[in-house]
């Protein structure tokens, strides 16, 4: 009897996470845009993603810097935000970001780095808390993008977002794009419950506004 309430629980879970899922799915379809129509923001908050031990950036993580990149040339943003993991000493993402943003002619005076972005939920609440971000452009695979731009609206941020899938599928490898697809199940499961608790993220620290002479 016990298996069989355990079975019927963790369907349950399933269920209710794929509703969400789909939820905001359909809820983000209005807010994402093509790069060349995508509404101009002042900011372009640029997701982390894995960097390898030699310091180069993942196939996902290149494509959401060069799109960032680009939106910046293009004169949708006047700032990068590169939030990322930087939680040892010798993993950093937001500045191999950094770099790999300078190496697309993007001016470092155009560049603000967060170290404490570790999930999604953590970006999106600095960006607003930290950097007084209040709109912006969402940039992160298709696959992500939907949740990331529910929670940084949720949190406060006029957002849109913008797919960065310049590599996809030749270009990523089938198991982490497969894993990454799954992953958001829980994740938006997970987020959801982040905004409904109204939690804090566990790296914050003073307010460092990127537009410091407003208001």
């Amino acid at each position: 009897m016990a298996a069989r309430w355990m079975i019927v629980v963790g369907a349950a879970i399933v269920f209710l996470a794929i509703v969400a899922r789909f939820g905001v799915i359909a809820w983000a379809a209005g807010h994402i845009h093509t790069l060349e129509e995508t509404p101009e923001r002042r900011v372009a908050i640029v997701f982390g993603a894995q960097v390898y031990p030699s310091g180069h950036l993942s196939a996902m993580l290149a494509d959401r810097v060069a799109t960032g990149a680009d939106l910046y040339h293009q004169g949708k943003v006047d700032v990068l935000l590169m939030t990322g993991d930087n939680r040892t000493l010798d993993y950093n993402e937001p500045a191999a970001m950094r770099e790999y943003a300078l190496s697309l002619g993007v001016p470092d005076e155009a560049i603000v780095l967060d170290y404490g972005g570790r999930r999604t939920y953590d970006s999106c609440y600095r960006a607003y808390h930290i950097f007084g971000v209040t709109d912006a452009i969402a940039v992160t695979q298709q696959f992500h993008l939907s949740r990331a731009v529910m929670t940084c609206s949720a949190l406060g941020i006029d957002a849109v977002g913008v797919a960065a899938d310049y590599q996809r599928p030749a270009g990523y490898r089938r198991s982490s794009l497969n894993y990454s697809q799954i992953r958001e199940l829980p994740a938006t499961a997970n987020a959801l419950i982040d905004l409904l608790r109204k939690n804090q993220p566990p790296v914050m620290g003073e307010p460092l506004p990127i537009f410091p002479h407003e208001g």
